[in-house]
């Protein structure tokens, strides 16, 4: 399952590791540690290092609760960034946005994914994706990082995600986006409370049953710190648990904050799932 990012392509029938990069002063893990190009270059070549295949630039917090950031600023956050990335880098840069204009100065910068926690519903970004022909990835969020966390209901968490995942599937098709280039997300901790986080971890392979590929965040996540009570500094050993576990129901990326750790947990995965029974 081969991909094409803007001339560079991923096999996204093997598992990759997206490494994340935020040039915040307010996410919830790593806000403020790398708000300037500088910095936010420095985390890209270690996380490359480390094994990352793809880096997502993230220029608006999207942690329950956060307060939105205006286009401008966060063009002027991401552009920088993705520039001096994209000019030392060969990978593939993912600008991690809702708004149209901040997907298209990504990737007239360099980005060649579109990572959007609102499944391109937020005005003009179904049209800017279609027009900028690069891959999308597609997330579920029950409501806006602002209201996702004040009581998310689902009657069957599980079909309602995959629903409307295969919603928005179809709406970016009619749009002009080839399926060949969308990426699906089921969008952890984004409307859902422990309970729909951990079944629609048990049952992730309803969604991976679908020949688009899935991807998973779930790196430092608050469901980890509710079942364990570690704080966001401890939750490597949960971070990569639940990695494993969707690498093991059909996940082929997983972005993560912990990139070495985390393409260790998920080769051995793979060595256990690819191993012949009868040698």
């Amino acid at each position: 399952m081969m991909m094409d990012f803007a001339g560079k392509s991923l096999d996204l029938s093997a598992s990759h590791v997206m490494g994340i990069v935020n040039v915040t002063p307010d996410s919830f893990s790593d806000g403020g540690r790398f708000f300037s190009p500088d910095k936010a270059l420095e985390q890209a070549r270690k996380l490359i290092a480390d094994g990352a295949t793809i880096i997502d630039i993230g220029g608006e917090s999207t942690r329950p609760g956060s307060d939105p950031v205006d286009v401008e600023e966060e063009i002027c956050r991401v552009v920088p960034a993705i520039e001096a990335i994209h000019a030392e880098f060969d990978v593939v840069i993912s600008i991690d946005t809702m708004k149209a204009d901040v997907m298209r100065a990504a990737v007239k910068a360099g980005a060649s994914l579109i990572n959007d926690v609102n499944a391109l519903q937020g005005d003009g970004a179904l049209q800017a994706a279609a027009e900028l022909d690069v891959p999308v990835c597609l997330m579920h969020m029950q409501g806006t990082p602002q209201t996702m966390q004040q009581q998310p209901h689902y009657v069957d968490v599980v079909n309602e995600v995959n629903n409307f995942l295969s919603e928005r599937v179809a709406a970016c098709e009619a749009a002009g986006i080839s399926r060949s280039r969308i990426i699906l997300d089921p969008g952890f901790g984004f409307g859902k409370n422990a309970r729909h986080n951990l079944r629609l971890m048990k049952h992730l392979s309803v969604i991976t049953e679908s020949d688009l590929p899935v991807l998973v965040g779930v790196s430092r996540k608050s469901i980890i710190g509710a079942m364990l009570n570690v704080s966001v500094e401890e939750r490597l050993a949960g971070s990569l648990a639940l990695a494993s576990i969707a690498i093991w129901q059909g996940a082929k990326i997983i972005r993560s904050h912990d990139v070495r750790e985390t393409v260790q947990a998920i080769r051995l995965c793979e060595h256990v799932m690819q191993v012949n029974d009868f040698d």
